[in-house]
């Protein structure tokens, strides 16, 4: 046992240095755990297992989702809904100090509920609203900034991929999970705004007001989003309310936003081409991942891995909202190494059993000891936290990937001043853990209704 032990932690060593080496982690993964299980099982105990993964893995009704929320994602990309949703929101808020900002937030969650993406919600909105904030005079920390913390709301507003896949990983209800993130992806468009408005008070150069737009420009912009508001309601509507499940709510929602852009005139065959590639692409690319976090976790079993962090972290004495915070915090860290897709898939097979164990195991109820909560509801409220941190990660130095992007397109404002801009966000965001862990029924209390 011991031996296994020390194999399996040697493994993840190698991980590590294998991810800190730029190879793509599903390829690290599936080396590692393909070598794991050899030297630890043999050859041929490998190859058994490896004949049917694939098919086990991919076959899984609820990851069926998976692609259709991605072609949702692509199509919305090209169909034009960041205009109307940055239009509509400018007509509305725009008018105030830092009002513009606040608009690119609130499109922000809008092109986020739709799309499910937090990169591809960064790249779109910064072409829509950085050329607009610039031309108003908003300072380049405020500007990209905002645009790098509003492409994080696309990770944790449903519909979200990496939602999904927590899912998958710890058997949970999508619909449950999809619920408990409702509230807190709303409270973080709240503290967002709330940080702008405290931002341009404390600076007022920075977010300079606009004029007051006329009665029908309002109207215009209102009537204009609709369709945009129609498609959210009705595939996140549609599945809170029971009308269907998830997979074919996404192919309701991608088939909504096909027609919208096709009606537009942006979404033509060209477009719906590309679309259609990226999404063989994007979907691929994440059943590898899921296929080589697989391999992993089966090594790491048969290593002890799992089993010795836990036993570790209960016998610790640690209390265990002690232990929560000190995950969360290494979620934080990783963050900055890889993307969020990946570090949860790496990250919650090693947990999720410290937290159950935590606990005290799969039945402990709200008058006993552990979290005060069961392990259903244990999984619900921890996902949403760990999707939160996984979030900061991306407006965190050194990696940052939504730093990198709106950097990208802002060539003229050095990428100092966008982390400068971040902060206040990531403020914001450890405002909101601290919220969510001290009143959980914030994530809980939504899925708590529907059941009941």
């Amino acid at each position: 046992m011991a031996d296994a032990l020390l194999i399996g932690f040697s493994g993840l060593g190698i991980l590590i240095a294998l991810i800190a080496m730029r190879m793509p982690i599903a390829y690290a993964m599936i080396i590692v755990g393909g070598a794991g299980v050899t030297i630890l099982n043999g050859p041929a105990i490998f190859f058994s297992q490896l004949k049917t993964l694939a098919y086990g893995q991919f076959s899984i009704y609820d990851l069926t989702v998976v692609p259709m929320f991605v072609l949702m994602g692509s199509i919305a990309t090209r169909a034009g809904l960041s205009k109307d949703l940055f239009r509509a929101a400018s007509a509305w808020l725009g008018w105030m100090r830092g009002g513009l900002a606040m608009s690119a937030i609130a499109a922000c969650a809008g092109f986020g509920a739709v799309c499910g993406s937090s990169l591809a919600t960064a790249s779109t909105m910064g072409q829509v609203a950085l050329p607009e904030l610039s031309k108003r005079g908003y300072s380049g920390a405020l500007a990209t900034g905002t645009l790098a913390a509003g492409g994080v709301l696309g990770i944790l507003i449903p519909p979200s991929v990496v939602l999904v896949i927590y899912a998958v990983i710890v058997e949970a209800n999508i619909v449950t999970m999809f619920a408990a993130a409702l509230i807190p992806g709303i409270l973080a468009v709240l503290l967002f705004l709330v940080t702008i408005a405290i931002y341009v008070r404390v600076r007022p150069d920075a977010g300079p007001a606009s004029d007051m737009p006329t009665k029908a420009e309002l109207t215009d912009a209102s009537i204009r989003v609709l369709p945009v508001l129609g498609v959210f309601g009705l595939v996140i509507g549609g599945i809170y309310l029971g009308m269907f499940n998830p997979t074919p709510a996404a192919a309701v929602g991608a088939f909504l936003v096909w027609l919208y852009g096709a009606v537009r005139g942006s979404v033509g065959i060209s477009a719906m081409k590309s679309a259609l590639l990226e999404t063989a692409r994007t979907t691929g690319m994440i059943y590898l991942i899921l296929l080589g976090a697989e391999m992993l976790k089966i090594f790491m079993s048969r290593g002890g891995v799992p089993q010795a962090v836990a036993e570790w972290m209960v016998n610790s004495g640690l209390p265990p909202m002690t232990v929560m915070l000190i995950l969360l915090l290494a979620l934080i860290l990783l963050g900055c190494l890889m993307d969020s897709l990946s570090m949860i898939l790496l990250a919650i097979p090693f947990f999720w059993p410290v937290l159950v164990e935590m606990n005290g195991g799969d039945y402990v109820f709200a008058d006993e000891a552990g979290f005060g909560m069961d392990s259903e509801e244990l999984k619900v409220w921890f996902g949403i936290l760990a999707l939160i941190v996984v979030e900061l990660g991306l407006i965190t130095p050194p990696v940052g990937m939504n730093v990198f992007v709106i950097s990208a397109m802002a060539r003229g404002i050095p990428m100092r001043q966008t982390f400068l801009g971040v902060m206040p966000f990531f403020l914001a965001e450890i405002v909101r853990v601290g919220l969510l862990l001290a009143f959980p029924a914030l994530t809980l209390w939504l899925p708590r209704v529907l059941a009941g």
